[in-house]
């Protein structure tokens, strides 16, 4: 395995906390496995636990944002 094989990406790491938090874990739980597993790229024990509390409240949605801008809207601004 070579050394970049343990770096995630942010939707990698992500994924990992959702599932480890779909299974019931305690965020210091999640941060030691990652800690255990990826070393010094794993993310902070601030950044587990945020990601568990968006999870827990719904958020967040990966994707486009629901709003959007129209020509409509930027017209009535810009008059």
């Amino acid at each position: 395995m070579s050394g970049n094989a343990r770096v995630f990406n942010n939707i990698e790491t992500r994924a990992v906390i959702k599932f480890f938090f779909l299974q019931d874990k305690a965020p210091k739980e999640i941060h030691a496995i990652l800690t255990e597993t990826l070393g010094e790229h794993a993310p902070s024990y601030a950044t587990v636990k945020n990601w568990m509390a968006q999870f827990k409240h719904g958020a967040p949605h990966p994707g486009r944002p629901k709003t959007v801008t129209t020509r409509r809207v930027l017209n009535k601004f810009m008059s």
